[in-house]
This record gives C-alpha cells, structure tokens and sequence, in this order.
C-alpha cells in the first residue's frame, strides 16, 4: 500500500492512496490550521472504526446474523502533558438487527481485533484500547 500527501497551502494537504480517493488533511484554527481538513489523529480513529467496522460486518454475514444497522464509535483521550497523542482509545460496537446473539457479535469483535484488523493492532502498541459491544433489536 501506498499514499501520497501533497501540501496545498498553510496547513492544509492532500492525501491520495492505492485507491485514488483524495483525503483532505487539515487542523483547525486554533493550531493553525484553516479547519478544512480531517486531522492525522482523526483519521487514525476513523481507520480503526473503519477496520473492525468492516471485518465485524463481514464475519456477522458470514454466519447468516441479520445486521440492519451498525456503528463503530471511536473515542480518543489524550495524554495529559502531550494534548496530541492518544494513550486510551474506547471503541463501542453498537449493532442493531432481528435476533442478533451476543456471542456471535462478541466473537466477530474479538477476530477482527485480534486477528484481521492491522489499524488495531498498530495502535495496540501505542495506548491502551478498551471495547464495549451494545446489541440492539430491531
């Protein structure tokens, strides 16, 4: 896999990888940027809610489990003397479908971290990430 970043003027880039979609990259006004952009650390969070969101997805099809709707939400909290890395990462699986069960939820949770998603186990080495599943009916 490869990715090219392209400065355009300040603090805003461009990002383009493998798939040639263009990923804007910025900061907000505070740090100097022109808020036009996603940041590096968001975009870290939404790669890992990207990755397991897909694998967990995948898997729960796999076994024939009706997902009607799915979320990954991604919490990051920051070190206290360095505000811009992350050294605890929350990730809340919330799946909504017809007689979902738990264990086959929390196992396609479990492959993906442990086994198929690389966002994870990169960022493993970096903060400590907890993980919560919420099972909705419907």
């Amino acid at each position: 896999m490869d990715a090219k970043v392209t400065w355009k003027q300040g603090l805003s880039f461009t990002g383009v990888a493998d798939s040639g979609f263009e990923v804007p990259i910025g900061t907000t006004p505070e740090h100097g940027g022109a808020g036009d952009g996603v940041s590096p650390m968001e975009m870290l969070l939404i790669g890992l809610g990207g990755c397991t969101g897909m694998d967990v997805v995948s898997i729960l099809e796999k076994k024939k489990q009706a997902v009607n709707h799915f979320e990954v939400l991604v919490h990051g909290e920051r070190v206290e003397d360095h505000p811009k890395i992350f050294n605890k990462i929350t990730v809340e699986y919330v799946v909504t479908g017809k007689g979902l069960q738990m264990e086959a939820v929390k196992r396609a949770v479990e492959l993906s971290e442990t086994k198929y998603c690389s966002v994870m186990a990169t960022l493993r080495k970096a903060a400590e990430i907890s993980t919560k599943v919420t099972l909705k009916e419907g």
